[in-house]
């Protein structure tokens, strides 16, 4: 008779055994052995696919093709995975160690894409800080995420050092300098951190391990830290690339800020996996857009439908060459059905795809394909295959087609829960569905229609802006009775945050007034674009506040913007 072996894990070490013919007795014995140490450490390091990995991957496939450019910083994937070494052995240069965290806040960059997957490298946790931010909002982020260090590019040192000064101070301060230009004073310059001869640490990183944290403002006056591992992202990856039609040969413009997961994760780490060429871009200018379309024969392009509107408005649209654009994204809201008309119209060429998720599902929970783009203009789409959706009521069970209700998902993408906060993460999983607090249904078809959001979002130009954060800071205004923040329909903005205030009495309140306040303290886009004055807010019987009236009663007939 055969032996048959086999293994178990017992108090942390792997025994193997054996059972097979014993000559001595003519019986059966077992035999057991205990596997040397650490062997289950290499056979899950050989195992391992995580984040950090993706770069150096990459680069073994195709060490000479073009990963990155930004402006006149050309990378292959050779050098691209060697920036990546060294940052991530820079890291641990200057302290950092597994689990420690970083924040970063910075415009698109190289060192951006670079930072991404060096952090990870290192089981470092990543903290991008939206650059908009003023000061106050700042310091909470680097206060509530106990960051060890920052690092910033240097034209926005000025605001940290305001935002650190307010009580967020850290440890290790960072600098990404221009060459030719001088380090802003206190700084250390990160370019000095790239000229490393040290090894880049190799930690053992589980696939549920903390890698980043990404701040979303939810319906709070403050807002959540999601927290991202390698599990959620690289599933993500996986549904985007499938979801996308995306391939190694694409050249695909990244324009909008990397500190949203979008554009991070959705595109700019999908083209480092599958070996596809990024070209980084500062900001979505429309004629910088288009130029760099036709100047490198760009295939995809990713941005909300205002960025899209602003391409067609361009003067210079009708005079470049477009024709190799192929793959369109775009999300953040429904493209309206007229502007996907002229699409269609003036880039023949273009398929397009809507991706519906948000910061929880790392991002991505859905996608409308350009098959079904005309014929259900405004749906969401399909769950991508790493997801499962449905719709809840209020008891948490299961509605029929056609009834609203509130859009779960089941999915490896889904974050770890809130950073510090398991009452928030508890009730956003409750009942083994995350919840995401958009209302939605499904139709005869099978396609999710998105209705509204459930906690007030508002989505202006591609940002998610909490009204009841902005409400928060409208409530510190000695000249305000009550407040509501709500959006309204705008030709650019998608929706428009604006407000209804109503005065205290024997005050004399300016929307100039009113909109100062605001700016002292929140960024330009949580700025609302129009205050109205009412003498009181809509209210049913219990006293909830009818925003629904609100936006039925105002228009932006007057916004400028």
């Amino acid at each position: 008779m055969s032996p048959s072996i086999g293994a178990f894990p017992w108090l942390g070490q792997l025994i193997v055994y054996s059972v097979g013919d014993d000559p001595t007795t003519g019986g059966q014995a077992l035999t057991l052995r205990r596997m040397q140490p650490g062997l289950d450490t290499v056979v899950a390091r050989a195992r391992s696919h995580s984040l950090g990995d993706i770069p150096r991957r990459s680069a073994r496939r195709q060490p000479d093709k073009i990963a990155i450019i930004d402006g006149d910083v050309v990378l292959t994937f050779a050098e691209f995975e060697s920036l990546v070494d060294r940052a991530a052995a820079a890291l641990d240069d200057n302290g950092f160690r597994p689990g420690d965290r970083i924040a970063l806040l910075a415009h698109n960059c190289w060192q951006y894409a670079v930072l991404a997957f060096a952090t990870a490298r290192a089981a470092v946790v990543l903290v991008p800080i939206n650059f908009m931010l003023t000061a106050e909002e700042i310091a909470y982020i680097l206060g509530h995420s106990k960051v060890g260090g920052l690092l910033v590019e240097a034209d926005l040192t000025p605001v940290a050092e305001d935002a650190m000064r307010l009580g967020g101070s850290v440890a290790t301060t960072t600098a990404l300098v221009p060459p030719g230009c001088a380090t802003p004073p206190g700084w250390h310059d990160f370019a000095q951190w790239l000229t490393t001869s040290t090894e880049a640490p190799t930690p053992d990183i589980d696939d549920d391990q903390l890698l980043r944290l990404m701040y979303t403002s939810g319906t709070e006056s403050r807002p959540k830290a999601v927290m991202h591992s390698s599990r959620s992202l690289m599933w993500q990856y996986v549904s985007t690339i499938v979801a996308g039609s995306m391939s190694g040969d694409d050249v695909e413009i990244h324009s909008l800020p990397l500190y949203h997961c979008a554009q991070l994760d959705n595109f700019l780490a999908t083209d480092v996996y599958l070996g596809a060429t990024s070209i980084i871009l500062p900001r979505p200018d429309p004629e910088l857009v288009l130029r760099t379309i036709e100047r490198y024969g760009v295939t995809n392009y990713f941005a909300p439908p205002t960025v899209w509107i602003s391409l067609l408005r361009c003067p210079i649209f009708d005079h470049v060459d477009l024709s190799s654009l192929r793959k369109g994204y775009y999300g953040a809201s429904a493209m309206p059905t007229e502007i996907l008309s002229e699409m269609r119209d003036r880039l023949p060429h273009l398929r397009l795809w809507n991706f519906y998720g948000q910061t929880e599902m790392a991002p991505l929970a859905s996608a409308l394909g350009p098959d079904e783009q005309d014929a259900h203009a405004g749906t969401a789409g399909r769950p991508v295959i790493n997801v499962e959706t449905t719709i809840l009521d209020d008891a948490n069970t299961p509605v029929a087609v056609g009834t609203v209700g509130e859009i779960a998902h089941r999915s490896p993408h889904l974050m770890l829960g809130y950073l510090d906060d398991p009452a928030k993460t508890a009730e956003a999983f409750a009942g083994g569905w995350f919840h995401s607090g958009d209302l939605g249904f499904y139709d005869e078809h099978g396609l999710l229609h998105v209705v509204d959001r459930k906690k007030d979002m508002i989505k202006t130009g591609g940002e998610n802006v909490a009204s009841r954060e902005v409400e928060e800071i409208l409530y510190r205004h000695s000249g305000v009775q009550e407040v509501a923040v709500f959006g309204l329909a705008h030709p650019v903005w998608v929706e428009a945050v604006v407000a209804a205030v109503v005065p205290r009495d024997g005050v004399s309140l300016t929307a100039d007034d009113v909109l100062a306040h605001c700016r002292e303290h929140l960024a330009g886009f949580k700025t609302p674009k129009q205050v109205f004055f009412v003498e009181s807010l809509p209210k049913n019987p219990s006293g909830k506040l009818l925003k629904r009236t609100l936006r039925e009663r105002f228009s932006l007939e007057f916004i400028s913007h």
